[in-house]
């Protein structure tokens, strides 16, 4: 009977490893799948399982791989995984080393300008309320683009044929390749640290997706959002739609159009000052004639004729209105007078004393109370009789009483 060999651990594993190894349809293998407990370690390495709704497959990217992804590997994102399958020795699992992951449905590029669309919109990057201005005639505009592109001899042309005055500053930067974020970034920086310019104009020419990817980097996006100095993006031709145009300022179709946007337009400046000379001229011409005929009016008034003219008319009235002054006082004294009088014949034919010159008397008591009836006084009481024209001090010697229907009074009179 034959023995049969007793292998240790590590060398099952590596004998498995061999074999897995060894076969060919193994090493470049595309398994499609959902992404699961996706994780990335500080090493910069990315772990994850590929699954589906019968299996699950543990899987690697190293550090090396994950950094030429476009996007950012989220659970539930459905991926087709290209790499090749072994087993990891130490613990025995067999798993998939990939180099790629290629979104299923979009590419790997469109993807991943969703997802920054998405979270620097979510971060208020793109808020109109933060949008600046554009100048209306800016003095100088820095253009960040190629200094050797198409795009850069459009903004020339366009700038040289519509507002001439306006001076423009070139920046060359790469505006594609992984060299090309920095070098916009650094221009973006550069003219707001120096204030070089009233306005930045960025952007190039048309191409892929890939081409103007350097125009979806975070870095450019953020960069053109801390700007000071207002920026224009013109980046592709009218349907290229990149980050920086939801970041920037301002969106131009093309990098003519950028140039059209930031410049006005001379011969549209020209026809608006001649017409506003115009209404001018026009308006001056209204205002002279307006004067010109209050002058005619002026000049025809008896004033300007005679200047004494109106001065003795005004003596003339105020001599009319003097006279009717008097008058009016004059009138008004007369019937005061009238007044006086009628009043005064009335107050002396009410006044007892007028009553005393027909032979009638008043007795008083000493304190010139007025005696009214005999029951107001009493025998021995002196008196003052008040004559029209004198008085007599007198004693009350009797009271003499009228009848009554009761019966007579008794007494002697005075």
């Amino acid at each position: 009977m034959n023995e049969r060999p007793v292998l240790r651990v590590a060398e099952v594993n590596a004998l498995v490893k061999r074999l897995l190894d060894g076969e060919a349809a193994l090493q470049n293998l595309a398994v499609a799948g959902e992404l699961s407990n996706y994780k990335v370690y500080p090493s910069g390495h990315h772990y994850f399982t590929l699954k589906d709704a019968e299996s699950a497959l543990r899987c690697v990217m190293f550090k090396g791989s994950a950094q030429r992804l476009r996007y950012r590997p989220e659970n539930g994102l459905r991926v087709t995984a290209v790499g090749r399958l072994t087993v990891f020795p130490r613990d025995g699992v067999y798993q998939l080393y990939c180099t790629e992951l290629i979104p299923q449905g979009v590419g790997d590029l469109q993807l991943a300008f969703e997802q920054l669309k998405r979270r620097l919109a979510g971060e208020g990057l793109f808020d109109p309320a933060h949008k600046q201005p554009i100048p209306r005639f800016p003095r100088r505009i820095a253009v960040i683009t190629s200094g050797a592109g198409a795009a850069v001899r459009d903004i020339i042309r366009v700038a040289a044929r519509r507002w001439p005055m306006t001076k423009l500053l070139i920046m060359p930067v790469r505006v594609q390749g992984p060299e090309a974020p920095p070098e916009l970034v650094g221009a973006l920086n550069y003219a707001n640290r120096w204030r070089v310019a009233d306005l930045i104009l960025i952007g190039r020419g048309g191409g892929s997706m890939e081409d103007l990817w350097a125009f979806n980097d975070e870095r450019v996006a953020r960069a053109i959002y801390r700007s000071e100095i207002p920026v224009i993006s013109a980046v592709g031709h009218e349907p290229d739609v990149t980050i920086s145009d939801y970041v920037a300022d301002l969106r131009a179709a093309t990098p003519s159009n950028g140039a059209e946007l930031a410049l006005p337009d001379q011969a549209e400046v020209r026809a608006f000052l001649a017409h506003a000379a115009a209404r001018s001229a026009q308006a001056q011409r209204r205002r002279l004639e307006t004067l010109r005929r209050r002058l005619d009016a002026l000049r025809v008034r008896r004033v300007l004729e005679s200047p004494t003219g109106h001065i003795d008319v005004k003596r003339m009235e105020l001599d009319l209105l003097r006279e009717r002054l008097l008058n009016g006082q004059q009138r008004a004294l007369t019937g005061a007078r009238r007044d006086f009088t009628r009043l005064t014949a009335a107050l002396d034919a009410l006044s007892p004393l007028k009553v005393l010159t027909r032979g009638y008397a008043i007795a008083s008591s000493p304190d010139g109370t007025v005696l009214r009836s005999v029951a107001d006084s009493a025998p021995g009481q002196a008196l003052r009789v008040s004559l029209w024209d004198g008085a007599l001090d007198c004693r009350v010697e009797d009271i003499e009483r009228k009848e009554s229907e009761h019966g007579r009074a008794e007494g002697t009179g005075l």
